[in-house]
């Protein structure tokens, strides 16, 4: 008799208990269906324990058992998608070895796939009827867990979770190369899938019993769980609508976006006068240096990558830093540098975990030059200016940007020398501190996943700041970057006809553009908005002879300059690149890996 249903037992280190569940297992299929029709497969995930051996013995002396054995971890989810692949039945079972689920259950799950026709079965510990022992810490994240892909994702089900599934082997396959997560989120990825394509998904009540322990797994629950419910609802909801007609569209409100949001954080009528007296060739001029300045972004980008051992074409990352810089400006708290992060995995299949360590490093390195160019320039005026010490009487009487765009400039430049005196430290050191704090917090096997992501990420961060040549060479980048930002500033400083000395003309401008940039780090504000302006004006004022009114209008009209021209580079960088998120994800399955090498 041919295979009809295959059972799957998930096992990692089970020596104790591996031995009763397939002999439990065993006995509950013999009682409702024919000898011979049906294996039991234990998924063996990479233990470091006795269930190796104890699994393969058992499956020397009994027919009906197998076992599957993975030398490395694989996952929860890519250990039973391994398994699955090497089974023969048409139903295909699989339920936690700890048996939680009562096993007079199991009759109910393999027929409703077997012979009543559903392409989906599910227990449910959360449906009328189930009966479920489970603590109050456990029960309230599991129940906003499942409130949320319902929420988010769009299920009909009340329980995505639990271990006791069957599945048609057809309908499985077809949704397995979709399914992402190699864990625990992969039961819930398979339903909501399953459930988008129109499969029939039947969920029933069952009486489950936890064993052992049941405490609430923060990194799992919190940490894991929640990013992949947004990594789907992304998946599902936006990426569809995300066409080239949108993109153009979002386009020009993104630039709507940006006018407007000076309106809010800049009164116009207050410098709108100063304005029309400007010299437009100065502006053009201001303009024209700025634009100069990306490709050197775009260079820099490529270095920090290169020194992580991905190497891609600089005008594809010059694209990138535009449109992530563009979703900085109109979205607060720096949603655009998750932005990147997914357009260079999409389109240069970098890990995520790299993408996010290259942005690290980029914003180290920008506020330690930013830093050490205030520094130098106050340390200047400090002993030829006795203006400089006026600072002091401004941070009590001074107008509430200012004061609040000083303050966070100096907390933001003090933060960003000890930020990297931090990382060259942990270069080199040989201590691993990240995963002994993960596993303090968790001990759940997700728990290793979150900790490899965060010492791939330090440890690129790491690769970068600890090469002296990097270092030096990125640097230098940044030094460039940031002085063709100064120059922006004077040119449209220069531009209102303001007559002082050209030796406190730079200085007071390189000062009051590196204290306003400092000021912005923090999002506060959309693009520090308000923040630079307020930094800019009061130094100005402090330092010159130079009118409020003046001042203000100066370092609206630079901040307005460089963010109109962002935005416009974000949305022409996302026409060229032809990023729709879409086509991202499907061309990001085509590159091969030598492309990222």
């Amino acid at each position: 008799m041919s295979v009809e249903v295959s059972v799957v037992l998930p096992a990692y280190n089970e020596e104790t208990t591996i031995e009763q569940t397939v002999g439990t297992t065993l006995e509950t299929l013999a009682s409702f269906l024919p000898e011979g029709s049906y294996e039991v497969i234990v998924a063996e995930d990479g233990c470091d324990d006795a269930t190796p051996e104890i699994a393969a013995n058992i499956a020397d002396e009994t027919d009906a058992v197998r076992h599957v054995h993975s030398d490395t971890r694989l996952g929860r989810g890519r250990a039973l998608e391994y398994a699955f692949r090497r089974s023969d039945g048409d139903t295909l079972v699989y339920f936690d070895t700890d048996l939680a689920t009562d096993m007079s259950h199991l009759e109910e799950l393999v027929e409703s796939v077997r012979s009543e026709g559903y392409d989906v079965a599910t227990g449910s510990r959360w449906m009328p009827g189930a009966i479920a022992d489970r603590p109050l810490k456990r029960s309230l994240p599991s129940r906003g867990f499942n409130w949320l892909v319902r929420l988010l994702l769009g299920s009909e089900l009340r329980d995505h979770q639990c271990g006791f599934k069957a599945f048609d082997r057809t309908a499985l396959f077809s949704l397995l190369d979709a399914v992402e997560d190699e864990h625990w989120f992969w039961d819930t990825e398979v339903l909501v899938y399953a459930q988008n394509q129109g499969y029939r998904v039947k969920e029933f009540a069952v009486d489950w019993e936890p064993v052992g322990d049941t405490k609430v797994d923060f990194v799992r629950d919190v940490f894991g769980m929640g990013s992949q419910i947004l990594r789907c609802w992304w998946t599902f909801t936006v990426q569809p609508r995300i066409t080239r007609g949108v993109t153009i569209a979002g386009g020009a409100l993104l630039v709507v976006a940006a006018i407007a949001i000076m309106s809010i954080y800049i009164d116009p009528f207050t410098v709108v006068d100063e304005i029309r007296g400007a010299d437009p060739l100065y502006l053009a001029g201001g303009a024209l240096v700025y634009l100069l300045s990306w490709p050197l972004r775009g260079i820099r980008y490529r270095d920090i990558l290169s020194e992580q051992g991905y190497t891609t074409d600089t005008w594809f990352l010059t694209g990138a830093v535009f449109i992530s810089q563009t979703g900085n400006l109109v979205i607060p708290a720096r949603i655009g540098d998750a932005v990147r992060a997914y357009v260079v995995k999409m389109r240069r299949n970098i890990p995520y975990a790299s993408g996010f360590a290259s942005l690290a490093v980029e914003r180290v390195f920008d506020l330690l030059t930013i830093t050490a160019l205030s520094s130098a320039v106050f340390l200047g005026l400090a002993a030829s200016n006795p203006n400089v010490w006026q600072l002091g009487s401004v941070l009590r009487t001074g107008s509430e940007s200012g004061r609040t765009a000083l303050v966070v400039a100096v907390g933001v430049g003090v933060a960003a020398i000890l930020a990297t005196v931090g990382i060259v430290l942990s270069a080199r050191s040989d201590s691993n501190h990240i995963r002994s704090a993960v596993t303090a917090i968790s001990s759940d096997t997700y728990a290793d996943y979150v900790a490899n992501t965060l010492e791939q990420f330090a440890g690129d961060v790491q690769t970068v700041t600890s090469s002296p040549y990097a270092f030096v060479r990125v640097g230098a980048g940044s030094v460039a970057i940031w002085t063709l930002d100064v120059v922006t500033a004077l040119l449209v400083f220069a531009a209102f006809d303001i007559s002082l000395p050209v030796a406190t003309f730079v200085s007071v401008g390189f000062f009051a553009v590196s204290v306003g940039n400092l000021a912005k780090v923090l999002p506060l504000s959309p693009n520090g908005v308000g923040l630079y302006e307020g930094a800019f004006s009061l130094i100005v004022v402090v330092f010159t002879p130079v009118a409020g009114p003046t001042a203000l209008a100066a370092a609206t009209v630079d901040h307005a300059i460089k963010n109109v021209l962002t935005v416009i580079g974000g949305v022409v960088s996302t026409l060229v690149l032809n990023v729709s998120l879409t086509t991202a994800v499907k061309e990001s399955r085509e590159i091969q890996p030598s492309e990222t090498d």
